[in-house]
């Protein structure tokens, strides 16, 4: 029977049971001016999940209503007669509901009650579905249910989220309405997610009690047993140097590791997968994990986290066989899992389609307690990935795998994991996306987001609104959005919502590529826009201005969009100044930066980027927003519109630490300068001018450089500009050492260009070991032609 099918038949025995036309005669009054008859009613033996359900029912209930209704074990309370038992919790607060005198016993049924099979003699809740929900009205009763460890809770939850109008909006923030009479419409709900794993990698939904209540149930959540516990890995995905580590086992055996240009290496390479004795020992260590793990529902056999896989002659024909690196890995898989199946039958075998692997093969198919878990990391987030002409790739591979595998997991990407404190335009394709995997059969959904970071591009709301889709895909995104900045940020929120409207229509008309990789937001947020979501975060701002925690909520979320500014101020303030345009940046911005500083550390953001703390990123904000150095000798007389000066904190530098690097150096114009050591001829300074470069006039090029060297004479360092784009030259020159040898910085000349975005200067030490010992680059300046001195 398919899952809708059972649902219906369901429902028909619970409406037969109920009465004709499935609906209870009248509402039940729960609460009453702060008095209530009814009592929660527990099963006898019931479990630990079942008793946190009914204390949270109890909980949110006395909060609600100003009543704290007694629970009570089933058998301890006698149908329509005194209740002479004590409640099985902690002594009610001092309005309770009256367990004392003569009355018509009203009941809250919740979990495997008897009076519930009594009630619903049809329903079988172990059929239900994974994690699904029971909520009726029975007469003058209510019964909460569901199914297996969580469901129970899940359908306590589920009553009070959307019938008693409760939100827990983060760990520590919910909304809870003032209800001191409650009045329930006769219910009728059933429901069982598509969604059997549902994980929203963020740091807040990692609280325990939150993600129970969100319904989230992934590896990562880490929920108690109390709580219904979680979906849990033995090995996380990029298993295999953890089962085979290179240290205990490469120089015995080197056949098991990946041969790459003709030698076995373990740098950057995978294993073996034809190799049988490899494969025997990896089994073995599976083996004895999962005999140590034994709460796992999965197993990783999976690729390490790079390419490099095995070129051997027998690897290579497999592939070619399977017409995709996929199907050597699926055979390789298959056999472990075969052998995991004979020990652990209920534990299931999950392997990555990912990056060389992500194609399905051609022969082979996964067994039936293989997973594959498909990752969407090359597509672009501002297309959905059924429409979107630019993920027409994915589209055909998960079309591929639907067909063959008979358990589909996805790892999907919802943040930009190179700057966590940036705007990130992907939140119109997050519930498409949601419901384009589960129309192609998928079941377990791992929503990678911002683990790192407590201050990123609206995470609260991203985890909030993620988990209600993981729940239910069907439901309106856009109403879940609405509903949390209403209910999160009050008289802000038309205000955000403009402003999420204005920054979503900067990158889908922008044609960009939106990667969650992205080191700015230069090529889909321009300066226009940038001005215009600074004038809806004033208007946010002064709408919760009088109320404290709204106006901290608010300010945090504009976070993201001060770092765009601090992140691009020069290159903005460049535009702003050649097209004669409103610069809204700010005006200090050397104060802008503390204050941006200050308030990560305050809300402890933890991570910039994934894997780097923000702390460690402070110098380079810094850096950024230096004070201006004196304008060159050739720009003393020019207005601020006719030249432009671009100093080392806006260099990129090619091999960092390595072939160039910012040093001190008190000669420069501000203090710093790039230094390449003279050993090599690597472009390692280089100047882009980048996406926020607009101009079609000539501009002449100046290099403020110096040179430290033994040698007299001969070639101290080249010079040039280049067009990416076109991919040529545009400008070269060579500088000699006796031109540019000393302390003092020399000015040369480029020449006079059209430069465009794609345009990037550079600069290279001569590889002259022992002759040239340094290149020093200070500046970079630039004057319109008409200009000139």
């Amino acid at each position: 029977m398919t899952h809708f099918r059972l649902w219906a038949a369901l429902l028909g025995a619970i409406a037969a049971a109920w009465g004709g036309d499935g609906r209870a005669a009248d509402e039940l009054l729960l609460a009453d001016a702060g008095h209530s008859e009814y009592t929660i009613i527990i099963p006898a033996a019931a479990t630990a999940v079942e008793q946190t359900a009914a204390r949270e029912l109890q909980e949110h209930l006395a909060a609600v209503t100003g009543v704290r209704l007694p629970i009570i074990a089933e058998g301890q309370a006698v149908d329509g007669e005194k209740q002479d038992a004590k409640p099985a919790t902690s002594e009610p607060g001092p309005q309770t509901g009256s367990a004392a005198g003569k009355r018509e016993t009203k009941r809250i049924l919740v979990g495997q009650c008897r009076g519930t099979a009594e009630l619903l003699p049809e329903l079988d809740a172990a059929a239900l579905g994974a994690d699904g929900v029971v909520v009726r009205t029975c007469g003058p009763d209510l019964i909460l249910i569901g199914q297996g460890a969580r469901g129970t809770l899940y359908a306590v939850y589920t009553f009070l989220e959307d019938i008693v109008g409760c939100r827990w909006w983060t760990s520590t923030e919910s909304l809870l309405p003032h209800k001191p009479t409650l009045r329930i419409e006769p219910q009728n709900v059933g429901y069982a997610p598509q969604l059997q794993s549902r994980e929203a990698f963020y740091r807040d939904a990692f609280d325990p009690v939150l993600a129970a209540r969100l319904k989230l149930n992934g590896h990562f959540h880490g929920i108690s047993d109390n709580y219904g516990g979680h979906l849990s890995f033995c090995g996380f995905v990029h298993t295999f140097y953890p089962l085979l580590p290179p240290a205990k086992y490469f120089s015995e055996h080197p056949e098991w590791y990946s041969e790459i240009n003709g030698r076995r290496t373990t740098e950057h390479a995978q294993l073996c997968l034809t190799n049988d004795a490899m494969r025997r020992e990896l089994t073995k260590n599976v083996l004895a994990n999962l005999r140590n793990s034994p709460g796992a529902k999965f197993v990783s056999i999976s690729q390490n986290d790079w390419h490099g896989r095995c070129e051997c002659e027998a690897c290579r024909a497999v592939e070619q066989e399977e017409g995709a690196p996929s199907g050597l890995m699926l055979r390789f898989v298959n056999a472990v899992a075969e052998s995991v199946e004979r020990e652990f039958p209920d534990v299931l075998v999950e392997t990555l389609a990912y990056q060389y692997t992500r194609e399905p093969p051609r022969v082979t198919k996964p067994r039936h307690n293989v997973i594959i878990r498909l990752c969407s990391i090359e597509c672009s987030f501002v297309q959905t990935l059924a429409d979107g002409p630019q993920n027409e790739k994915f589209k055909r591979d998960i079309e591929g795998w639907s067909k063959i595998a008979p358990q589909l997991f996805i790892w999907d990407y919802v943040t930009n994991f190179s700057n966590y404190i940036l705007p990130h335009a992907n939140l119109r394709v997050l519930a498409p996306n949601i419901r384009f995997f589960v129309d192609h059969h998928v079941t377990g959904l791992f929503e990678q987001g911002d683990a790192g970071s407590s201050v990123g591009d609206f995470v609260r709301m991203r985890a909030w609104v993620i988990a209600h889709l993981l729940w239910q895909p069907q439901r309106d995104a856009q109403a879940l959005f609405r509903e949390f900045l209403e209910g999160y940020y009050g008289p802000a929120a038309p205000h955000l919502q403009a402003y999420l409207d204005l920054i979503h229509d900067g990158a889908e008309q922008s044609g960009v590529y939106l990667r969650c990789f992205m080191n700015d937001t230069s090529g889909w947020l321009k300066l226009d826009r940038l001005n215009q979501a600074t004038r809806l975060f004033e208007q946010a701002a002064q709408a919760v201005a009088d109320d404290p925690v709204l106006a901290e909520r608010v300010r945090r979320e504009r976070l993201p969009l001060d770092h765009a500014w601090l992140q691009r101020y020069n290159a903005l303030k460049r535009a702003a100044q050649m097209s004669d345009a409103e610069f809204l940046g700010p005006s200090d911005p050397q104060a802008a930066v503390e204050d941006f500083i200050r308030l990560c550390r305050q809300w402890k953001v933890g991570q910039y980027r994934e894997g780097q703390a923000f702390e460690n990123y402070e110098p380079t904000l810094r850096s950024r927003v230096r004070p201006p150095a004196p304008p060159p000798e050739q720009c003393r007389d020019l207005p601020p519109e006719r030249w432009f000066d671009a100093q080392d904190n806006q260099f990129n530098l090619a091999g960092e630490g390595r072939w160039a690097e910012l040093v001190d150096d008190p000669q420069a114009s501000d203090g710093r300068a790039a230094r390449m050591p003279g050993d090599h001829y690597e472009w390692a300074v280089q100047l882009r001018m980048g996406d926020d470069f607009v101009s079609t006039d000539r501009w002449r090029v100046y290099v403020c450089a110096r040179v430290e060297a033994r040698a007299a004479d001969g070639p101290a360092m080249t010079m040039g500009i280049y067009d990416a784009d076109a991919k040529r030259g545009v400008a070269h020159r060579s500088v000699a050492v006796s031109d540019a040898v000393g302390d003092q910085y020399r000015v040369f000349e480029l020449g006079a260009h059209v430069l465009t975005k794609d345009t990037y200067l550079w600069a290279a030490p001569p590889k002259r070991p022992g002759e040239v010992t340094a290149v020093y680059i200070d500046r970079v300046f630039f004057v319109r032609q008409d200009a000139d001195p």
